[in-house]
């Protein structure tokens, strides 16, 4: 049975700051980030950047004023079907995609997206990651929003109306809405099983993501999904807001007007050397995953204890000179480990 939902009234509001808390003495947006653990509102944050002003008068001025930072970059572009409403998702068999990928100069796109703004019912058209100083240098410098001491990756995505199914990024993200409306839905990450997530190897650009239609939900084919949503929050957000989306969060966004932009900043509060900790996972879905119920529940305890047991005196029995990967490591011991481990895997 499909059922169209409400997802503002299915689902609670995602926490606001204060705006004016922005302005007081000592208030420090790095630090704010740094302490939290829930999704979380700033209304306004970037409402003072230019590229905001521009595209508040209309969608040539905006294009206008990212074109003054174009250093003629080639990106990324996926191209839907006005038919399929700008989801981007599987084929009707899953055996491929409903949209097609090209490479297309980035002034190019923006010319293309204003003539799909004039159209009553427009093909989709989406460039997403793409790297900001890669395609607009200078872009950042002249919208600055002052979290250098995260030293974050700023990506830009512009489209007209589009939906992107849930999924998670590994890194802690801000996302600051420059153009149009966006509708952002999230789940904390407990809500995984009643998520439905599709292939972890074959997915539209990634990462794994949720199969379920938000905007027509199947709940005979998903009835879980009821589940999730008394866990949901959702948030509309628009030109000059930010959003918080901590790391592993599932969110689901929608571009809402004719033209939409955001502009993201993704962290890590790891170093970078780690390594990225879905390759764990890979791996054990190749081995664990394949072993005999009792063994995966031992192996099961022995994550536990290793891995998620936050218990500060359980390795005391070790003399620290010999605690090796159970104790901190710094980059030359992780690289030693890693080459014991590349060893074993041999």
């Amino acid at each position: 049975m499909s059922a169209s939902i409400d997802l503002l009234s299915a689902c609670a509001s995602v926490g606001e700051d204060t705006p004016a808390n922005r302005h007081d003495e000592g208030f420090n947006l790095a630090d704010t980030l740094m302490s939290l653990t829930q999704p979380k509102v700033f209304r306004g944050l970037v409402s003072h950047w230019p590229v905001v002003h521009a595209a508040k008068q209309s969608n040539a001025d905006l294009c206008a004023y990212l074109s003054q930072f174009d250093n003629q970059a080639v990106v990324d572009a996926l191209q839907l079907p006005a038919g399929e409403h700008g989801r981007m998702f599987y084929n009707k068999d899953m055996t491929g995609f409903n949209f097609s990928r090209t490479r297309m100069p980035f002034r190019n796109a923006l010319e293309r997206l204003q003539v799909l703004s004039q159209q009553d019912s427009p093909d989709s058209l989406y460039i997403g990651s793409t790297t900001v100083d890669s395609c607009l240098p200078g872009f950042q410098q002249s919208n600055d929003i002052g979290l250098a001491s995260l030293a974050p990756l700023a990506t830009l995505w512009i489209g007209n109306k589009s939906r992107i199914a849930a999924h998670y990024d590994a890194p802690d993200n801000l996302i600051c809405v420059t153009a149009g409306k966006r509708r952002v839905t999230l789940f904390p990450p407990e809500q995984v099983e009643n998520l439905y997530i599709g292939p972890l190897h074959f997915t539209p650009a990634g990462q794994a993501i949720s199969l379920v239609n938000f905007a027509d939900p199947d709940f005979d084919k998903h009835p879980k999904f009821k589940e999730a949503l008394k866990h949901g929050q959702v948030v509309e957000l628009h030109p000059g807001d930010g959003l918080y989306i901590p790391s592993m969060w599932w969110h689901h966004i929608e571009g809402q007007d004719s033209m939409n932009m955001l502009v993201n900043f993704w962290w890590r509060t790891a170093p970078p050397y780690i390594g990225r900790a879905e390759n764990v996972l890979y791996h054990a879905l190749l081995t664990l995953k394949q072993l005999p119920k009792a063994q995966r529940e031992a192996w099961q305890k022995l994550f536990d204890f290793y891995v998620f047991n936050h218990e500060p005196t359980r390795f005391n029995h070790i003399p620290p000179s010999k605690h090796g990967p159970l104790g901190d490591i710094d980059e030359a011991t992780l690289r030693q480990f890693k080459a014991w481990l590349a060893n074993n895997l041999k």
